[in-house]
């Protein structure tokens, strides 16, 4: 293997070693490293010479800070058929590794946003740090949580996973593993000795000596005014809800206000509907259509360019509020993909 390639792979004592190699970008996920992920789990599933996965990141930032939105920026701006493909092939591998035959070991740390969150959070085992930094932050470029994260946050308890998507605000390892996104606790400066367990002495004894009891979660701590103000019919009603409601509610309702009227919109929608959908499949299913609506859009370029291009900070959404946002407008979200996704794997 070359030093330069995007994700390395590896193969140790009988664990399949895949790290995603662009710590520059923080691990942001492309067509090669969608790829050459995809290739090697197949690989392995039918290799009786290796029994384990272990998923980690180069660097010291963390394992991946979502997909090349820039790349999906200009994809978009030229008709959306890139952004669509690789979207595509990297909802397959979502749903491959939910379904993966082996011990699927994400070491969640630093980091983790967005496509990140795919790779690693629909693993069998998902080890979050003291210095995990989670997040479905997609709302703040006018784009919809993905990547099987709406399945995640409508299993969140109570409202819980609406706070997370709405505000797109980070939450800590404890909370991951609170609202369903993790399993395991390993403090961060032990993490490289976690890993080399594994591949010595596999993933029961690894986390049988490594792992800890989390902290407490924040999140879960301020259950009771999440689920009461996250209630609402509407986005609006929401934010009406946490306005007045102590500090931490202003703060939400704040950030909220700050985000993508459709896609604010959308996002509620698309949770409330994954809570009704039976797989991971399914969502994912969804999930491409409302990505594929979301390229067409004009918050998701100018989203992306408010925060990554320009970097002014001050997207100019369209429609400009929430009020000015209609069921049809939501609802045209929603419409079947042309080619819609599809799942080869299932039929193999």
């Amino acid at each position: 293997m070359t030093e330069n390639e995007d994700v390395l792979v590896s193969v140790r004592n009988g664990v399949g070693i895949l790290t995603l190699n662009r710590p520059k970008a923080i691990n942001s996920l492309n067509d090669a490293m969608v790829a050459g992920m995809a290739d090697a789990l197949h690989a392995w599933a039918g290799d009786d010479s290796v029994h384990t996965v272990l998923l980690t990141g180069a660097g010291e930032r963390g394992l991946c800070a979502g997909g090349d939105v820039v790349a999906l920026y200009h994809s978009a701006k030229a008709g959306g058929a890139d952004a669509r493909r690789f979207w595509f092939d990297e909802y397959v591998l979502n749903a491959y590794i939910g379904r993966y035959p082996k011990p699927y070991v994400a070491l969640m740390d630093g980091i983790v946003m967005g496509g990140g969150v795919g790779v690693a959070a629909h693993g069998s085992v998902r080890v979050v740090t003291d210095t995990t930094k989670m997040a479905m932050p997609e709302v703040g470029i006018g784009f919809i949580p993905d990547v099987g994260g709406t399945y995640l946050l409508s299993r969140a308890p109570g409202a819980l996973g609406l706070h997370a998507a709405l505000t797109g605000a980070p939450f800590s390892g404890a909370d991951a593993i609170a609202m369903g996104f993790a399993d395991h606790y390993v403090p961060h400066d032990q993490l490289a000795g976690f890993a080399e367990a594994v591949v010595a002495d596999g993933v029961e004894k690894a986390l049988a000596a490594y792992a800890v009891e989390p902290p407490a979660s924040p999140l879960l701590e301020q259950r009771d005014w999440i689920d009461e103000c996250y209630a609402g019919e509407t986005v609006a009603d929401i934010i009406a809800a946490l306005r007045g409601h102590g500090a931490a509610a202003e703060k939400a309702a704040d950030l909220i206000s700050t985000r993508s009227p459709i896609a604010l919109s959308v996002t509620l929608e698309a949770v409330r509907r994954a809570a009704k959908l039976e797989t991971l499949e399914d969502v994912l299913r969804q999930e491409y259509r409302t990505s594929c609506a979301s390229v067409r859009s004009h918050d998701f370029v100018e989203g992306i360019r408010a925060q990554l291009v320009d970097k002014d900070r001050n997207p100019q959404w369209a429609p400009a509020s929430i009020a000015a946002v209609s069921p049809a407008d939501v609802e045209a979200y929603f419409v079947p993909a042309e080619p819609d996704l599809t799942f080869q794997e299932e039929s193999k």
